[in-house]
């Protein structure tokens, strides 16, 4: 007799449902789906300790015919595939159908539907994927399913689900994405009767990013849209000074269906640039709208991965989005948290007090000039030039003037006083503002040294003395193959024997004393990720350099020098962050201030 046999459907299903159902956030996950995709408008979602004993799915859709329901516990059935160019075009979220018949195999379900508005429906009870009984019941329109007693009949699955705190998170974190994905659907999720999550389905996103994350956090997000032949980018983004400290608040979404991609994911946090503090990231909201051929979402089983026609295209514009939408944003932090704020119920006095009134005038006459332009040898006052021309430091320009400071970013500040040798106290017309006087010099010289040496990088120096680098064997092999690379950025390399190879020439952007541990570095990249990122490398040094030429905290300065640094910061393109993410200036709002001191209540 021969050794192949065709497993029974019984077994089929259950090894199937090893790839749908994880655990019982796959479940709602799946349910959930397959209500929307029955054009529901109300999804209420109930479970019982984190899913293990009991989850109840309701939703006011299309309902399932009667004819249907028994053909849906069946695997491969679906109504929204008919031939293999549909494919090529999937429109909704479930389409293979595995989900029903793979759930029922490892649990009890009661399913009660109707497809009319005649208030009668079916229920069918299945356990282990076996039908058990069927009946007429009086139902309105839609579908509910309970599922019961989750892997009861698959102990070894069982034992390796987490905590219910974990399993129940796991069904949140998922029901939020939905909640994003669908602000046109009221959802209500509910735990041992508690309620966690209620939207009101009036397809406003803001509503949902509130219900979720909370009233402060939605005042302090910012729309952005942008789109193309090929695609349409729309959403939200906090602002840098609401961040975590992981990535799983960005919640990335493809014609409604929510997927996880590092490549979108690392175009976001490029659009902020240097805005973000290291290992911060946004609370985001991205909706991707495309025609359905150019991405394909058959890709895993749980159809959380994607992969893209034009994916540059689509990448370039992700970050153009973000990097646009913030760049018509104030970024100055407040120095109360917005959570604090959000929580403070001003009534303003009878007699509040005037807001304090700065326009240029005043500035430009209580300027004094900042930098004598014939000699500034003595560093008497602001240090803005580091007098060192091999590493190719840039001199500040000392012709800014108050109107060509005043770009909008900042607003007019006039300053007062310094506190702890390393803060100033400025007031304007919005209120009071600390600025970091280290930070705002290292945001002055970064942007100062960026634009030389974007004039530079294409420039290259000979070494007097040759540089020798040496590999592994199997590194030499490899490098060998890329040398041509390494010629494409100015630096002269040629193979010195077996493991060895010698530098005559590098990039004149290089400082001098760090072309080893540099041209180690590219090679290290090319090694490992097969290209040289040298615009992150560049970066990295010049926010080095701006860092290390940049005045210091417990450094007095006067008047004068205050307003200088003001002036010139007020003139780069970001003056409210240094290049590493940190904040370069904070704001208390006259508001406040009058809170703090009573005078309004």
């Amino acid at each position: 007799m021969g050794k192949i046999h065709v497993l029974d459907q019984y077994i089929a299903n259950q090894i199937a449902a090893g790839e749908v159902v994880e655990r019982p956030a796959s479940i709602v996950k799946e349910l959930v789906e397959n209500s929307i995709d029955a054009g529901s408008s109300e999804i209420t979602i109930n479970v019982l300790d984190g899913g293990l004993s009991a989850i109840q799915i309701k939703d006011n859709g299309q309902g399932i015919a009667p004819e249907d329901v028994e053909k849906a516990f069946l695997r491969h059935a679906t109504s929204k595939i008919k031939s293999a160019k549909d494919l090529l075009r999937v429109k909704s979220l479930g389409f293979r159908g595995e989900a029903l018949p793979s759930i029922a195999a490892v649990s009890k379900v009661t399913l009660r539907t109707s497809d009319t508005k005649t208030g009668q429906g079916l229920e069918v009870y299945l356990e282990g994927g076996k039908i058990l009984s069927t009946k007429q019941l009086a139902f309105n329109q839609g579908t509910e399913i309970v599922v019961e007693e989750i892997f009861y009949n698959t102990p070894a699955r069982l034992k390796y689900l987490k905590s219910l705190q974990t399993e129940l998170g796991h069904i949140i974190d998922y029901v939020n994405r939905l909640s994003l994905a669908y602000p046109q659907i009221a959802f209500s999720l509910t735990h041992n009767n508690n309620l966690i999550l209620r939207t009101n389905g009036d397809n406003q996103l803001l509503h949902v990013i509130s219900a979720i994350y909370g009233t402060s956090v939605a005042k302090g997000m910012v729309s952005f849209e942008k789109s193309d032949m090929d695609f349409r980018i729309f959403g939200f983004f906090s602002k840098p000074e609401i961040t975590r400290a992981n990535k799983s608040h960005i919640s990335i979404y493809i014609n409604g269906r929510y997927i996880k991609n590092y490549l979108i994911t690392h175009s976001i946090i490029k659009g902020f640039k240097d805005l973000l503090m290291v290992n911060r990231f946004p609370i985001t909201v991205i909706h991707i709208s495309m025609d359905p051929s150019l991405v394909d979402i058959n890709v895993h089983p749980a159809k959380l991965e994607a992969r893209f026609s034009k994916e540059q295209e689509l990448l370039k514009l992700v970050e153009i989005a973000i990097n646009d939408a913030l760049a018509g944003q104030s970024l100055i932090r407040n120095a109360i948290k917005n959570e604090e704020r959000a929580k403070i119920s001003y009534q303003v006095s009878e007699q509040p007090s005037l807001p304090l009134k700065v326009n240029e005038e005043q500035l430009r006459s209580s300027s004094r000039r900042i930098i004598p332009q014939e000699d500034t040898s003595t560093l008497s006052e602001v240090p803005i030039i580091a007098a060192n021309q091999d590493e190719l430091l840039l001199e500040v320009d000392q012709q800014f003037t108050t109107t060509e400071a005043s770009s909008g970013k900042l607003p007019v500040l006039v300053p007062l006083a310094q506190f702890r040798g390393t803060y100033i106290i400025a007031q304007g017309e919005e209120g009071l503002f600390l600025i970091d006087q280290h930070a705002a010099h290292e945001r002055i010289n970064y942007e100062k040294y960026l634009s030389l040496l974007d004039q530079e990088q294409t420039a290259c120096q000979n070494l007097l003395i040759p540089i020798n680098l040496e590999f592994s064997n199997s590194e030499s092999r490899l490098l060998n193959t890329r040398i041509a690379e390494f010629h494409n950025y100015g630096i002269e390399i040629e193979s010195f024997g077996r493991q060895s190879f010698i530098v005559r020439s590098t990039p004149l952007w290089m400082p001098k004393g760090q072309e080893k541990d540099l041209l180690e570095q590219m090679a290290q990249m090319l090694l490992s990720d097969n290209t040289i990122n040298e615009e992150a490398l560049r970066k990295d040094l010049i926010a080095e350099a701006s860092c290390k030429n940049s005045i210091k905290a417990n450094k007095s300065l006067t008047l004068s020098e205050m307003e200088s640094l003001i002036v010139q910061l007020g003139a780069t393109q970001n003056p409210f962050s240094c290049p590493h993410g940190r904040p370069v200036i904070v704001h208390f709002s006259v508001l406040e201030i009058e809170k703090l001191f009573k005078r309004v209540v």
